[in-house]
Parts: structure tokens; C-alpha cells; sequence
């Protein structure tokens, strides 16, 4: 069972938010905050395993900020905005699910976030495409400088002629 708060300043999309995510009964929503001092009290009242933060909050709040707070507190946090951060931000978040989404987006990003909290490895590739993951981008730049020194190492490749689209081969380089 994975108990999740939901932070939304919608009260609408928040209720439809609630009933997407219990529609599998191995998720149950603990309760709805709409602001930092709502969510906080939400989970001193009912501790969640993960957090769904929208990132613009009523009075004013950010999701930046209610995030901080709910991972000093060791609870995952995965945002759910119509923008994305501009850059990852794997320190505050899983990643972000971008609106407008589906249920079925939903459903599917609910489990990748469950694996990565329960360190499965996932078996066939179920994320979907508007789910972004921070962490896996960490991994990709980490591994980029051994790519790069991959490439300095290996001969140029030849330059070879090239077909256009209009049927005529034309040299290039």
C-alpha cells in the first residue's frame, strides 16, 4: 500500500487528482493541502510515502517550498505542473508529471514512482512520456565525460557521399 498527500491550490483538480489515484486500491490518498502550512499539517496528522506537489500553491506558496520541507521530513515528492522546473531538481523531487495527463498517465507514473521508492527494477518500460525523471538525467550526464573520452579515442570516420531527397548524390564535406 503507498499512501499519498496531494498538494494542489484546485479544489477540483484536487478531488480529481484523488479519485484518479484511488482508482487502484493499492494507492490511498491521505489527505489534500493546498498550501505549505496544509501540507505540513497533512503529514504530521497521516505520515504519506509520497507527496504529488503542484508547483503554484494558494497565498503564494511554491511547490519549491512545501518539496523542501517534505524531504528534510524523508517524504518523496513528485511534481505534477503544467510548467516543469526549468532544470532537474532530484534533491527535492522524483521528477515531474507534466498537465495536462491522463488517468492512465497517472496510473503509470504512480507505479514508476513506487518502484523507484521501492528500488525495483522495472520490468518493461511503463513510464510515460510526459513523466520526467530527475535522477536518470543525473546518470546521464555523470556518464557523459566517459562518453566523450570514448569518442576523442576512435579515428575520424570517413566522409562518404550523401543522398538528398531530390535524388541528386552530392558530396559533402
Amino acid at each position: 500500500m503507498l499512501n499519498i498527500v496531494i498538494v494542489e491550490d484546485e479544489p477540483l483538480f484536487a478531488q480529481t487528482l484523488k479519485y484518479m489515484v484511488e482508482l487502484n486500491p493499492r494507492y490511498v490518498v491521505t489527505d489534500i493541502a493546498d498550501d505549505r502550512a496544509s501540507a505540513l499539517a497533512a503529514v504530521e496528522r497521516r505520515r504519506p510515502d509520497l507527496a504529488l506537489v503542484d508547483l503554484q500553491l494558494a497565498r503564494g506558496n511554491t511547490g519549491f517550498a512545501v518539496a523542501a520541507q517534505l524531504v528534510e521530513r524523508g517524504i518523496a515528492c513528485l511534481f505534477t505542473s503544467g510548467k516543469p522546473p526549468a532544470f532537474p531538481i532530484p534533491d527535492l523531487a522524483l521528477g515531474c508529471l507534466l498537465k495536462p495527463f491522463s488517468e492512465e498517465d497517472m496510473v503509470r507514473a504512480l507505479k514508476t514512482a513506487e518502484d523507484l521508492l521501492r528500488g525495483r527494477q522495472r520490468v518493461r518500460p511503463s513510464r510515460p512520456a510526459n513523466l520526467q525523471l530527475y535522477g536518470e538525467k543525473r546518470e546521464a550526464a555523470a556518464s557523459l565525460p566517459s562518453l566523450k573520452t570514448e569518442l576523442a579515442r576512435r579515428p575520424p570516420l570517413p566522409r562518404l557521399g550523401r543522398w538528398w531527397p531530390t535524388g541528386h548524390r552530392r558530396r559533402v564535406g
